[in-house]
């Protein structure tokens, strides 16, 4: 009889111990599970929230307050305190191009610093090293990113749509405490390494009528403004969403004549409708975390239940072993 207890007892602790075993694993799993739901959650705000900093550090409205006017040019005087390379004023009336222009001994130094000079993935507007600060030069050359939310040079893909090509026609340049007007009249796809384009400070008279010529031949639209050998040009560069060295070139002539911004007093507010960083990302973020904090809460509720179930199970086991005991 006590060799059948014996049995029987060992039977059941095995037992016992395989369900503890099995229940252990199982909850192993669940708190892998949710674990990893809510890293994943976590992972979502920060990559949400890192991705809206960096449109905030490329939004033009950070920059505004800097922006010279045509009776005051302190505040502009104040950003280059912060930064001696800053030394221009790009606008392209309509959109959201409405930038300090900075200018480095290479063309790599603002792809990942601000105006400011701070780092920022959002980088900054800048000119070509090899062209001249005071836009002398035939062809000048002006790069920046192509961003979400129109940020940056991120306006220049919808000059795909000849519509936007023939409304968007002017803009201004400050540089030496001046304003030059723009008239766009060419629009360009083409390859990063297209070095009859990407040529900045052409000279010559032959050598400027063949870049200018070969301009046109592969604009996608161009308007006739009597371009010539003579004038000075302005070119605004960003890559291209299709192909990976694409770029888009928004191409200008530089006058001495300003234009006036047609925008301006117009219920038309033209590309340059919203803020690079809206309150509708903001909102993506709250809801994020608040999903997040929803997530812990949750998985701190279903640990808690788990351990209730597990306190509840063993005290059921002890008043069963006590049955048996008296039962015996």
């Amino acid at each position: 009889m006590k060799e059948t207890n014996k049995k029987d007892t060992f039977i059941n602790n095995k037992k016992e111990l395989q369900i503890k075993v099995i229940r252990g694993f199982s909850t192993g799993v669940d708190y892998v599970v949710m674990l990893i739901f809510l890293l994943l959650m976590l992972f979502g705000c920060y990559a949400l929230w890192d991705n809206n900093q960096v449109l905030y550090e490329a939004d033009s409205a950070r920059y505004e307050a800097y922006k010279p006017t045509s009776t005051d040019s302190v505040s502009f005087e104040e950003l280059q305190d912060i930064n001696d390379e800053v030394f221009a004023w790009l606008t392209v009336y309509g959109t959201h191009i409405d930038y300090p222009v900075t200018q480095a001994d290479d063309n790599s130094k603002y792809l990942n610093k601000n105006a400011k000079g701070e780092f920022s993935l959002a980088g900054s507007i800048y000119l070509d090293y090899e062209n001249n600060p005071d836009f002398s030069d035939f062809n000048s050359i002006v790069y920046g990113h192509h961003m979400e939310k129109d940020a940056m040079f991120g306006n220049l893909d919808q000059f795909l749509d000849k519509d936007v090509f023939d409304k968007y026609k002017y803009g201004n340049l400050y540089v030496n405490g001046e304003n030059h007007g723009i008239e766009f009249f060419a629009y360009l796809e083409v390859d990063a390494y297209n070095r009859k384009i990407y040529n900045p400070g052409v000279e010559g008279e032959e050598n400027k009528e063949e870049y200018l010529s070969y301009l046109l031949s592969i604009s996608t639209y161009t308007r006739d403004i009597g371009i010539s050998a003579d004038d000075q040009i302005i070119l605004l560069s960003t890559c291209a969403n299709e192909t990976t060295n694409g770029r888009y070139i928004l191409v200008g002539r530089l006058s001495d004549e300003t234009f006036d911004d047609p925008f301006i007093g117009s219920e038309d507010s033209g590309l340059n409708n919203d803020s690079a960083f809206t309150s509708s990302s903001l909102f993506r973020i709250i809801l994020l975390v608040i999903l997040g904090i929803l997530l812990l809460f949750l998985l701190l509720y279903l640990l808690m239940r788990r351990r209730k179930k597990d306190q509840e199970e063993e005290m059921k086991k002890g008043e069963d072993a006590k049955d048996d005991k008296e039962k015996n």
